[in-house]
């Protein structure tokens, strides 16, 4: 399998490039180009195809994934392979608005592949309601937001926590409730029986709330901090291969849109908030 990355300026594709071409943790697949950065990081990768745009990468790899940091940038640089009959998983968040989400998807149904997307949390080992639980009746999710994030805003952090959250949840079928606090951002979901907050928590240059959960059921309560080893981006990478191997998506579509629904109800709630002050 011979994968692109494109965005090389988040330390995501230093991990794909560790596990990939060093480590061989998927066997055979390979980064075999690069789009965005400089020739000299892509050199640091290891990796010495470098090309200007995207639509370069068609016809030299058989798979990709859109490493923007900016979310904003994610839907114009994976329209062009999805297109092109060429699979993609988009590195959180598939993007920073609905409609853009709309579009990715969309673009895959015409060119025909499948298409992901999901923060690396929502297959952390702790994020999981064990039958011991009961049937979930409410998640607490806590985690970082940059309010102001110049890679697309609210987006870049909170989109952990709130992935977390809905990863136990059925699709919600309501907005969400926020409320735009001093330090802090709280999103309430409501989906079936169950319902979610998620606590975002406003970080500085040098510090942030680290990953927390909470899940209660109708019969126990579990409640575990998300730490993050080096290996942590591993299992996107595995969901990621079986999608392109299989042809089977790891998420609905609904699943994809859902947390790119919630962003948008908090970065409009935001931004009132500071027109108001």
């Amino acid at each position: 399998m011979r994968l692109g990355l494109i965005g090389i300026d988040n330390t995501h594709a230093d991990h794909a490039v560790r596990h990939l071409n060093k480590e061989h943790a998927l066997g055979p697949a390979r980064v075999v180009a690069v789009q965005g950065g400089t020739g000299e990081q892509a050199e640091r990768l290891g990796v010495t195809t470098h090309v200007r745009h995207p639509e370069e990468l068609i016809g030299l790899v058989d798979a990709a994934i859109v490493m923007d940091r900016d979310g904003s940038l994610h839907r114009r640089h994976a329209e062009p392979l999805l297109k092109a009959g060429i699979p993609v998983f988009v590195d959180k968040p598939l993007a920073t608005t609905v409609a853009d989400a709309e579009a990715v998807i969309a673009a895959a149904a015409a060119g025909g592949v499948p298409v992901t997307s999901y923060s690396a949390l929502r297959w952390h080992p702790a994020v999981s309601a064990p039958a011991e639980l009961g049937e979930v009746r409410a998640v607490v999710a806590t985690g970082p937001v940059q309010r102001d994030s110049p890679f697309g805003g609210i987006g870049f952090y909170g989109v952990h926590a709130v992935e977390v959250a809905l990863h136990l949840l059925p699709v919600p079928a309501a907005a969400p409730s926020v409320q735009v606090l001093p330090g802090v951002v709280l999103v309430t979901v409501a989906a079936g029986d169950a319902h979610a907050v998620v606590t975002l928590v406003e970080r500085d240059a040098h510090t942030a709330v680290p990953f927390h959960l909470q899940v209660a059921g109708t019969k126990a309560v579990a409640a575990e901090r998300l730490a993050l080893g080096p290996d942590y981006t591993l299992p996107s990478l595995r969901r990621f291969a079986d999608m392109v191997r299989t042809g089977e998506w790891p998420l609905s579509a609904e699943e994809l849109l859902a947390p790119v629904r919630v962003l948008e109800a908090v970065s409009a709630a935001v931004r009132n908030a500071s027109i108001s002050a």
